[in-house]
């Protein structure tokens, strides 16, 4: 079924942002990266004018800068009530209030779509989902997935998520997603079935506590590594 805009929160992170949720070295920003969900980021734009080249991945990128423009600033202002209304909920310290987390969500829509036509043409910004990436195997040294699986564990199966993880690792060697807690800040209950699984069949799967909290209890994400033989 197509993506239906009325149905989606297009809200994107900074290159600040993905460094502390994926704990990302410098090396690891010099590599070849796929970013899959990426939404309204402004990783991109940030690391393309860095001159380093990131793909990112979303079905949102089916609609304009216009469309994405219209929906963000059409439900900004209730999420962020939403937000106001569950305080304990949030750790104010790399947002320092809800208005902090408005502009800085701003902001980031603001450099997104200032990229987002020449990313098109460009082959950066391409329109795709989990789980059916439609690129060469292992074409890509690292796929990073924000907010997006777990996240959502109430919307989508643990089979989806087994799949969605499974076609990162066909093209990149190695994925890593953040956060590892649901919608409603509790813990994901996929998360240490799908470690277990992805050991038996002999991936590295590790969970790491990183810089970044927003989420209380947000704070971890997972990273599988493939060997050399898969």
């Amino acid at each position: 079924m197509a993506m239906q805009l009325d149905q989606v929160v297009p809200f994107g992170r900074s290159l600040d942002e993905y460094r502390q949720m994926f704990a990302l070295s410098e090396d690891d920003l010099a590599g070849n990266i796929i970013g899959v969900g990426d939404g309204p980021a402004s990783f991109n734009a940030e690391m393309h004018a860095l001159g380093k080249r990131v793909v990112s991945i979303d079905p949102l990128f089916r609609f304009s800068a216009d469309d994405i423009e219209w929906r963000f600033y059409a439900v900004v202002d209730a999420i962020m009530e939403q937000v106001k209304a569950t305080p304990d909920d949030w750790v104010w310290t790399y947002h320092r209030s809800p208005e902090h987390l408005r502009q800085h969500r701003i902001d980031v829509l603001v450099r997104f779509i200032a990229d987002y036509e020449a990313g098109k043409t460009g082959g950066r910004y391409v329109v795709g989902e989990l789980p059916h990436l439609d690129f060469r195997h292992d074409e890509f040294e690292l796929a990073l997935c924000s907010h997006f699986l777990f996240l959502y564990s109430d919307q989508f199966s643990y089979e989806f998520h087994r799949m969605a993880i499974l076609n990162m690792l066909s093209v990149a060697r190695e994925v890593r997603v953040f956060p590892l807690m649901t919608l409603r800040c509790q813990p994901s209950p996929y998360v240490e079935p799908l470690v277990q699984e992805l050991q038996s069949w002999g991936y590295t799967a590790q969970i790491h506590t990183v810089q970044y909290q927003f989420q209380r209890g947000g704070n971890q994400l997972l990273c599988i590594k493939k060997h050399s033989e898969l």
